[in-house]
């Protein structure tokens, strides 16, 4: 080792001859090389590296050369930068205490080492996995000699080092690590030489990476473990440490395996091997310390965190492999017993065969619903009924109640009963509570019969209270062979006598009876039954409750078991899952296009007027949701969708009241000739017919839009919005569509004040028709009677007066697209297209039409819809049923007798003069506008310039959210608008509070631009 104290005037000389560098030298723990942070009169710091005596040119080469690659592979990675010698080298050949030694000197990285941080949590775990992720990537196409080295670090070798398994003190660690190791050999090498390969850092221990104040990683330092082996060793080596100090170590390290899987997807090969491989690798760390013991007993860098590898490896030992590589597998996405979906698809196929459970298979009106879970109705009830006699008593009340002969548990539930010791976990913040099982109340000595034929995998019996009490596990097979077991529990112990493991049972055979409060765990009489995919290393002791966290891996381990017992109920709970699990399971199973809103996004679970409620019951002020038109769950519409449900629903091909009804109540509201109507369900849907319409109409085939327009998402839609083909992703503009000038009064080329400023803006609209005659002519020119996504601008008057002139003066027809606007939301008028004084030919509808319910549609004049009648049937399987009919005539309805429209235009105007009044005080707001419930206000940093003020308008919405429960958002070009446009349940009340609340965070933010 090195006399840094002797060798220090040496140091300081070697950085001035070699990097006219000088400052304050403080020495850094390593294992083999001498460190030295080196922080310079100017502030700047480095890390100066000498490596051992003896290390290979290549090697420390091979340092240097990873940095060079990696700051041209990726540069925003937070590792060291090399620093160049006078003479351009990054490894210079030295002599220190007169010993030969390679110096390197990198650029210093601030931070605080992980293993010096307290509380560190997922999230900082996926942002290790992520950042490893990104790094291997970018190492993947990194090649050195020196790499291919055999290096006793490198997880290949693991097995290696069992000859220093007897020198490990502690004789439990000696006995887990040895397990361990030899199961190594035998089962996992074979499985890596499937890995992929490549050079990795391989050492990202807690001593390695540094934090930020944040907790977010800042620096990977020490890249002197390099090696070429299996990609996946990253993972478990930085595993082994992100572990160290948590009580369930697997759910640890799950964020980072996930976050890793992300950015730099495994291979499922890779995934199965990754809890064995951190196994070894602390088995490894054991075996080394242990070894070094014997040679060098002085060295504190090794022995430093032995006992927290210790006291982490046995978390890990304590816990099944099976199930730890399953939580692994559900984190990367796949399924967590891949055998699981095979089995449920031949149960599923084959459930026609299987034998009722109980003595008869109970018709629906036979069975009651004993609601169980912690959310539900009963909550209150099973919270203080601790007494098994009275819970008992209680189920038998809820039975009889509802003339059922038994009752169901249902699978999944979150149940607050699991009381016992047994139900602990690791965590002590959780205990397992989510029932696996499909429970069937029913008296003591009910007999229960097999459904499959099978064997007999075991018997148990476990009659301490919470137990499972008498309980049978049979295996069964599907046909190719892959086993699968029903499990039985609260049986009478006696009934159980004869079935032996081993014994064949038939389908149908009797196999056990219920047993009563004293003999099946003290609950009240009922079967437990349970499917399982795999016994992992429980056998019949496996878990009949799960953990919450571990929901999505124990319903592959124990899928629904009503496939096999056919109870014509609903037989499975919902369970209530947390918004951040909500989130990633999303991201799976949903496409990621689909955008959240909202830094932290919220999970809704209920609304009522202009509030939507989150699981926490928490009342957030909606004022950007103009589908949830006149109000959430507003009880008339409610009311009129489950009477029509519970009587009827089909399609347009019968004869039915309320099509026709909805119909002649929408098209009265239209100015004529626009009397003819087509329901569909959506308002892209809706625009989509309209070009069908016009192109039928007039023969040709080029349409017209504005600058910034969206009009929906089917392809069709996508080509007639600017706001989508010619953003990030679009392909640009087709060329049958022409774009037309947005009438933008504040930022456009025309202002506010010239009275022919909306015949100005049309010009372009003449324009633009005469490129598309020439191409063939006009269809149709759509345009929304406000622009939303052009920012909530109001059309210059007289501007769709001259645009419609002009398109039809090139024989096409004009659309006017309400779909965010209509149903009196402008105030004035019912329809916004009438405060321009005109009559499109074609006028779609949806969003606000059916109060969230999908429906949409498009009114028409007969002379174009007779046009449209070619022969082609058009028929829309959903459009128009009895129940969208009945939601829309309860809409318009409430819309009539609540007087919404004339509510619009007074808290409209209410607003809008409250946002001119703060405009006064706070130059952020440059400009405010909008008619009725449908306003926008655009920030600006300069209202010279008209810069937009993005990121403020960002920050405000977000404050608007955290600090006072108001849901807003952004829109426009430069997304530096913001809108407003509430459920018309929106009040007086609502609008001052809005207002007090955007004043206040309005001098929040100026002053801290200050």
């Amino acid at each position: 080792m090195l006399d840094v104290v002797a060798a220090d005037a040496a140091i300081r000389a070697l950085l001035s001859r070699h990097w006219d560098v000088a400052g304050t030298l403080v020495p850094l723990p390593g294992e083999h090389d001498a460190n030295f942070r080196v922080t310079a009169p100017d502030g700047r710091g480095y890390l100066l590296k000498l490596h051992a005596a003896g290390t290979a040119d290549a090697e420390a080469e091979m340092q240097a050369a990873v940095l060079a690659h990696l700051a041209a592979r990726d540069p925003g990675l937070p590792v060291q930068r090399a620093v160049p010698a006078g003479d351009g080298r990054l490894v210079v050949a030295v002599e220190v205490a007169g010993r030969r030694r390679l110096a390197r000197l990198t650029a210093w990285l601030d931070g605080t080492m992980w293993a010096d941080r307290t509380g560190i949590g997922d999230e900082v775990r996926a942002g290790l996995g992520a950042m490893l992720g990104r790094l291997d990537r970018a190492l993947a196409d990194f090649r050195h000699p020196a790499a291919a080295r055999a290096y006793a670090w490198d997880l290949l070798r693991a097995a290696e080092q069992r000859d220093a398994l007897g020198w490990i003190p502690d004789p439990d660690s000696r006995t887990a690590a040895t397990a361990i190791l030899d199961r190594f050999a035998a089962e996992i090498v074979p499985q890596l030489a499937a890995c992929p390969r490549q050079v990795l850092h391989n050492d990202a221990n807690d001593r390695n990476l540094l934090l930020d104040a944040e907790g977010r990683i800042a620096g990977l330092v020490d890249f002197g473990d390099m090696v070429e082996t299996a990609r996946v060793s990253e993972i478990a080596v930085a595993a082994a440490y992100a572990a160290i100090g948590a009580p369930d170590p697997v759910a640890a390290i799950l964020p980072l395996v996930a976050a890793y899987h992300e950015a730099n997807p495994l291979e499922q090969q890779e995934i199965d091997v990754i809890h064995e491989l951190v196994l070894a690798r602390l088995a490894v760390s054991l075996c080394m310390a242990a070894r070094q013991s014997r040679a060098a007993p002085d060295n504190a860098y090794l022995l430093v965190s032995q006992d927290d590898v210790r006291a982490t490896l046995a978390r890990f030992a304590a816990q099944d492999r099976h199930l730890a590589r399953m939580r692994i597998r559900e984190a990367c996405g796949l399924a967590p017993n891949p055998a699981a979906p095979g089995i449920v698809r031949w149960l599923e196929a084959n459930a026609h065969r299987f034998a009722p459970v109980l003595e008869t298979r109970p018709a629906a009106d036979q069975v009651a619903i004993l609601d169980w879970d912690r959310h539900g109705a009963n909550a209150g009830i099973l919270e203080e009924l601790t007494d098994p006699a009275a819970l008992s008593a209680w189920c038998e009340r809820q039975l009889a109640q509802g003339g059922a002969t038994v009752g169901i548990g249902r699978y999944r539930e979150d149940r607050p009963v699991y009381r016992a010791a047994h139900f602990e976990t690791p965590d002590p913040a959780e205990r397992r509570s989510i029932h696996l099982g499909l429970d069937l109340f029913a008296p003591a000595g009910t007999p229960i019969r097999a459904p499959i034929d099978g064997v007999v995998e075991a018997v148990g019996d476990e009659p301490a209270a919470g137990g499972f009490g008498g309980h049978l596990l049979l295996r069964h097979a599907t046909d190719d062979g892959t086993p699968f077991w029903t499990l039985y529990g609260h049986l009478r112990p006696t009934s159980l006598a004869g079935l032996a493991p081993g014994r064949a049972v038939a389908a149908g055979d009797r196999i056990a009876v219920l047993g009563d409060l004293a003999e099946n765990g003290h609950w009240p009489p009922h079967l437990h039954l349970q499917l399982l995919t795999h016994l992992l290393e429980m056998g019949v002791g496996i878990w009949g409750v799960a953990p919450k966290s571990q929901l999505e891996v124990w319903e592959s381990i124990s899928p629904d078991p009503n496939i096999v017992a056919g109870i014509p109920a609903s037989c499975s709970a919902v369970p209530d899952r947390t918004p951040a699990r909500l989130r990633q399971l999303r991201r799976r199973v949903v496409g990621r296009s689909l955008s959240l809103s909202y830094r932290d996004p919220l999970k809704i679970v209920g609304g009522r007027g202009a509030r939507l409620i989150d699981e926490a019951g928490r009342e957030w002020l909606d004022m950007v949701n103009n589908v949830a038109h006149v109000g959430h769950g507003h009880p008339r519409v409610v009311a009129a969708a489950q009477a029509q449900m519970a009587r009827l629903n089909t399609n347009t091909r019968y004869l039915h009241d309320h099509l026709v009804e909805y119909a002649r109540r929408l098209t009265a509201t239209l100015p004529a000739p626009l009397s003819v109507c087509f329901l569909v369900n959506s308002g892209s849907e809706a625009n989509d017919l309209a070009i069908r319409l016009a192109r039928a109409h007039t023969g040709r085939h080029d349409l017209l839009t504005l600058d910034h327009a969206y009009h929906g998402h089917l392809t069709s839609l996508i080509e007639i919005s600017p706001y989508k083909f010619a953003g990030p992703g679009g392909q640009g503009r087709p060329s049958h569509v022409h774009v037309c000038e947005m009438p933008d009064l504040y930022r456009g080329r025309f202002r506010a004040g010239d009275p022919e400023v909306g015949a100005r803006y049309a010009e372009d609209v003449g324009r633009q028709a005469a490129a598309a005659r020439a191409r063939g002519g006009v269809a149709a020119f759509f345009c929304e009677s406000i622009l939303g996504c052009g920012g909530q601008l109001v059309l210059p008057d007289g501007y769709l007066k001259a645009a419609y002139a002009h398109v039809r003066a090139a024989g096409g027809l004009c659309v006017a697209d309400e779909v965010q606007v209509g149903f009196g939301r402008a105030g004035s008028h019912m329809w916004a297209f009438e405060t321009q004084g005109v009559v499109p030919d074609i006028v779609t509808m949806g969003k606000p039409i059916g109060n969230g319910h999908p429906m949409a549609a498009v009114v028409t004049t007969p002379e174009i819809a007779a046009a449209f009648a070619n022969g082609m049937e058009y028929f829309n399987t959903f459009g128009g049923n009895p129940v969208s009919a009945a939601i829309g005539l309860a809409v318009l309805d409430v819309i009539r007798d609540e007087r919404l429209m004339h509510h619009a235009a007074v808290i409209g105007a209410r607003m809008v003069d409250g946002l001119r009044d703060l405009s006064e005080r706070h130059p952020m707001i440059g400009n405010v506008r909008g008619l009725g419930l449908f306003l926008g206000v655009e920030m600006v940093r300069d209202r010279r310039t008209l810069e937009p003020a993005a990121p403020e308008l960002s920050a405000l919405v977000e404050a608007m959210k955290t600090r006072h429960g108001i849901l807003l958002s952004t829109e426009g070009p430069h997304h530096n608008v913001l809108k407003i446009k509430p459920p018309l349940a929106f009040d007086a009340a609502d609008c001052d509070r809005f207002l007090a609340a955007l004043g206040g965070e309005l001098n929040r933010l100026e002053l801290t631009s200050v």
